[in-house]
């Protein structure tokens, strides 16, 4: 069964997934082709509902979030729907296997204070300030996941129109305003290389290399000790701080869904919870009731 995982796996870099994506497929399939074997069940024709069944029953010791455990199995799903397509496997033992629904978290975020003073810190902190500071610039600008901004090449930064071209999951390609601030913290940065090529990569770590995802990970769990944020803070939280900032400041659903990248609204409607303050301040200043008491 390992040889058909490695196929798959293999398979799955033809589709230009992510390496975070890709990490954890190959993390779930090795848990799985371990309790197969801890068990004597090596032939691909016990990748069976029983054994499913007996492998997800394992997992609940562990206590996993229902998310983690939908991924292992999205990651199981996946990998028996290519056994299928490649006439390794007669019928799919998923077809019968419910999936739970999936649990909404509500998105962790940081106030406009402790942005701004994540922001300010990263451009006043060290060797590597001004590239910092272009980073999160980019990032609570234009929203961006982790895996776009390491992503991004120097000709992505389209200084003209104010305008980033980002490649976000399935390969999809967007464009997404960036604000004047994040533009002149990025021309500070690219000041600073020498002779920068428009296919160069925008970011770079210390040894001159295009910096990486655990790198960006990194660096704000440096920058979020430093600015006395006590919780923890990943390149998500800016992400999910700059459409939590947007909506409470009257940016609409569907224009906000299009700078995130999200596929469906649904996955954009989870920000809507945090909106509710601002909600509640526009119902007090709106509602007739509301303005007679203030009289």
């Amino acid at each position: 069964m390992k040889e058909q995982v490695q196929a798959f796996l293999l398979h799955l870099h033809t589709k230009n997934f992510s390496p975070h994506t890709l990490q954890g497929y190959e993390e779930d399939l090795t848990q799985f082709t371990d309790f197969c074997a801890n068990r004597k069940l090596t032939d691909i024709h016990d990748f069976s509902l029983a054994t499913v069944r007996s492998f997800l029953a394992s997992l609940s010791a562990h206590k996993y979030q229902r998310n983690t455990l939908l991924r292992k199995i999205a990651s199981l799903r996946s990998f028996a729907n290519f056994l299928v397509d490649q006439g390794q496997l007669e019928n799919n033992p998923f077809k019968l296997l419910p999936a739970p629904k999936r649990e909404r978290l509500l998105p962790k975020f940081l106030n406009l204070e402790e942005t701004t003073r994540l922001i300010n810190t990263a451009g006043e902190t060290g060797q590597f300030a001004v590239r910092n500071r272009a980073l999160l610039e980019l990032i609570y600008s234009s929203g961006l996941r982790r895996s776009e901004v390491v992503g991004l090449k120097i000709s992505d930064i389209d200084f003209f129109n104010g305008v980033v071209k980002v490649l976000g999951k399935g390969n999809k390609e967007r464009y997404v305003p960036v604000t004047a601030s994040a533009l002149q913290a990025l021309k500070d940065y690219l000041a600073t290389r020498p002779n920068p090529q428009p296919a160069d990569a925008l970011f770079l770590n210390k040894n001159g290399t295009p910096l990486t995802g655990d790198g960006l990970a990194y660096i704000f769990k440096n920058l979020a000790i430093k600015s006395n944020i006590v919780r923890k803070v990943s390149p998500h939280s800016l992400r999910h701080s700059f459409a939590t900032h947007l909506l409470n400041n009257g940016c609409d659903l569907r224009s906000l869904q299009e700078m995130l990248g999200h596929k469906s609204l649904l996955a954009t409607q989870v920000y809507t919870h945090v909106s509710l303050d601002k909600l509640k301040s526009v119902y007090q200043h709106a509602h007739p009731k509301n303005k007679e008491n203030a009289l």
